[in-house]
This record gives C-alpha cells, structure tokens and sequence, in this order.
C-alpha cells in the first residue's frame, strides 16, 4: 500500500468529493466522501487533469457541520452519505456544491426544493447477496464502503418503510435456514444473487428475486413464507429473475413471475401507473410528486401546443402534461416501460398522448409534427452528442430539461446556449435525500436561430 497522508478537507464539488491540499502533492487532492472540515488519511491515486485522486483510508477527526446521529449502520454502509448531517445541512451543502458546478457555465440556481420527507421515503430498494466478511454467514444489504465484495446486513435502514427491513431479513433468514450460498463474484459460484423490493405509496409490494439459472427453490414454499410475514402493506406480485450474467448487475436474461400480478399501483398527482419489476419510476414518490409540479409551474401555457416528452420512462410526466396540453408524444427506449405507460394512460382516462418505443435519435423522425415544446429526461449519462444536435435543430420553442446527473446537465446546457437558447430558470430538487444525488431542472427559451 502506498504510504497514507493526513489531510484536512477544504472545499467540495460534486457529487460529494472533498477536495484538501498537501505540500507533498503538487495538484489539489480530490477524496470522495469527504465532507469540509473533516481531516483523514488518504491513499494517493491517480493524476487527473486538475486534481490527485486519493481513496479515503480513515477519518481522524470529523467536521463541525457532523451533528446528527442518524443511522446506526452510518460508519459502515455504503448507501447514505449525509446521515451525520441535520437535513437542513445536507440541503445547504449540496446546494454549495450545485451552485459551484452551474457557477462555473455562469449558470444561476434560482430555487432549492427540499424533500418532503427524508425518511422512510424509497420506493425501490435493490440488495445484494454475498456475505459480510469471507467465511461469513449469509449476509444480505448494500455493500460497505469502498468495499466491492462486502455486504453489510443494513437491517435497521431509515430511508426505506419498515416492511423493506422486514423482508429483508426474512427473506435472508429464509435461504440461511436452506443453506443456499450467494453468488462469489470471483468464482462465479452459488446461487442468491439480488433482491429488489418496491414498495408503493399504496402500500402494494413487488418483490423479485435473483437468481441464477441452475438454482432451484420450493416456489410455493417461498410465497407462503412471505404472504405469512407480518407487515403493514401487501405483497402484489413475486417474481424471479434468472441472471448468469459476470456482471454484478441485476441482469434480466429470464422473467418468471410465480405470484399475483405483473405490476404493482403507484399514485402520483391524482394518476395510477403500473410499476413493473423493470420500470423505471422516481425512487422519491412524493418528492417526485412536487418535482413535477414545480417543473410543470415553469411551462403554464400549454393549451393548444404539441409537447414531446422524451426519456418518458412509464409515461409518468407525459400524462401529466396531457391535462393541459393539446397532444403529448412520449419516446421510451424500454419496451416493458412503453407497453405500461399504454395502459396507464388508458386506466386514467387519458387520450391525447401517444407513445413510441425505441432510441430518441431515431424515432424522433417519426413524429411527423412540429413540438412548441419539448421535455427531455434522459438517463445519467445525459443526451448522446448526435442526439442532442437532432433536438436543437427541431427549434421548439422551449426546452424544459430535468436531470438526475447536474453534470451531464452541465455540459448539455452549455451546448444549448450555443445554439441559440438562454436558460430562463433553474432548479435544484433534493430527490435522493441523505446521498450525494440530486435532481435539476433548466427551463430553456429560443432566442435566436
């Protein structure tokens, strides 16, 4: 190991990287999960353009700002990252970091929007299996920190509903009591891989097990196990995923539903969307909720014009926007989130929208009439170059564009202003309270082109 040096964090960018100088290292030092005022001890790492990358090896001291006792599996659990923090900390240093990233393109966050709750407010948990140390007993969580093959029993988690832990630890306790091993991401041996949970507003439960393809479980023993569990909501829907993938990804080779429905009841702004073990929907439901709402405020004046939604996911924003507008045209790349969104807008009663599965680059062409507006979306790696170009030159009037990766959003932004747009307003929504993650929303206006 390289030797360690002791350092004291001066600044942060994002997402949650602190930043430390040190007179043997002559580029600033950047560690992520580092908060300001903490001094630690670092294992040096690469060069970067303008920074040393170090991996943070120990906290020697905390920061002034390390008030709130939070999670009991805060030290070790690699899912939160501000449970030391008050909220109203959290906020305020997140918010210092979002106005750096934007500061720097001359980019003014104009509001901050909290969450309306930081509790017990995940809609979907993923957990995998592997064990806490080698040679351990089952374990079944999130991975520790900085640890790759370690899984830490994270049975008391706060960000979740309490029927998340319940499962959790059943369904772990259920596969300790077979015997059954999980999946060595080295030896590519055993057989308990993941599991997702979600968990809707409505109290309805999806749970999907993965598993790999020679595994063999007492299915009806294993749906009597859980619909015996006593919790507050209702499991819906059980499925099994087969996945041999050498990814440590929850890799859907094959689908097998053995109980209840295909989807689960999600309720957001007065709509039913049907959640799929796949789809992709707000991990915030309420926060979600006021997200939209905040972003639709930004475009009033949709009577009478066509909007396209792209990146439209399970057609949440798409249905939304239909209250008010002419036509919505949503494009969706996930087969399973296109056929979903289909039958919500049907279930809700909702004709003007129409939906298109397959890449934005491509079946943008086939939309043969002409967006005032168009509401971008995309994943966290942001708009493809090609794509982005496509979009600008369509020339809709206004671009509202939500992202949950401001840095994506960043640098797509400055090729908006380029090309003839100016940003109207921005907003910073604490989507994914206690991590490092938040959501923005641009609200873009033509000016010229």
């Amino acid at each position: 190991m390289k030797k360690l040096k002791e350092v004291k964090i001066i600044d942060s960018i994002y997402p949650n990287t602190g930043i430390a100088i040190h007179e043997d290292i002559k580029n600033k030092i950047a560690i992520k999960n580092a908060l300001v005022g903490q001094t630690v001890s670092v294992i040096p790492g690469k060069n970067k353009s303008d920074y040393k990358i170090a991996k943070l090896y120990e906290i020697l001291e905390k920061s002034d700002i390390e008030t709130n006792e939070g999670c009991i599996h805060k030290e070790e659990c690699g899912g939160c990252v501000y449970q030391s923090l008050t909220y109203e900390d959290e906020i305020d240093y997140k918010y210092s970091q979002i106005k750096k990233l934007y500061g720097e393109k001359n980019i003014t966050i104009d509001k901050v929007i909290d969450s309306p709750s930081h509790v017990e407010y995940r809609n979907k948990m993923e957990y995998t299996f592997g064990d806490s140390y080698k040679g351990s007993e089952l374990a079944l969580g999130l991975h520790k920190k900085n640890r790759f093959y370690e899984i830490i029993n994270n049975d008391e988690c706060l960000i979740v509903h309490p029927d998340f832990n319940i499962l959790k630890i059943a369904i772990r306790e259920y596969f300790k009591n077979k015997s059954m091993t999980h999946f060595h991401k080295k030896t590519h041996e055993g057989n308990l891989r993941h599991l997702v949970i979600r968990r809707s507003t409505l109290g309805e439960i999806l749970i999907n097990l993965v598993i790999t393809w020679d595994t063999i479980i007492d299915k009806k023993e294993f749906i009597d196990y859980i619909l015996d569990l006593e919790i507050e909501g209702s499991v819906k829907s059980i499925f099994i995923t087969y996945n041999d993938s050498p990814s440590d990804a929850v890799v859907p080779e094959k689908i097998e539903k053995i109980y209840g429905k295909d989807y689960i009841i999600e309720e957001i702004s007065g709509l039913k969307f049907k959640i799929t073990p796949f789809s992709f929907f707000q991990t915030n439901t309420k926060s979600a909720e006021r997200l939209y709402k905040e972003a639709l405020a930004l475009i009033p004046d949709l009577d009478e014009k066509i909007v396209f939604d792209l990146y439209s996911g399970t057609g949440t924003i798409t249905q939304i926007l239909a209250r008010n507008a002419k036509k919505v045209y949503g494009i969706e790349i996930i087969e399973e989130a296109v056929e979903s969104a289909k039958e919500s807008a049907r279930d809700n009663n909702i004709e003007n929208v129409g939906f298109l599965a397959g890449d934005v680059f491509e079946k943008i062409e086939e939309l043969e009439v002409h967006p005032e507006i168009i509401v971008l979306d995309p994943p966290r790696e942001g708009i493809l170059p090609k794509t982005l170009t496509k979009l600008i030159n369509i020339k809709p009037d206004k671009f509202l564009y939500i992202s949950c990766n401001p840095k994506t959003q960043v640098r797509d932004l400055d090729e908006f202003i380029k090309n003839g747009y100016d940003i109207e307003k921005t907003l910073m929504v604490d989507q994914f309270p206690r991590t490092s993650h938040v959501e923005c929303i641009a609200l873009l206006r033509r000016v010229k082109g």
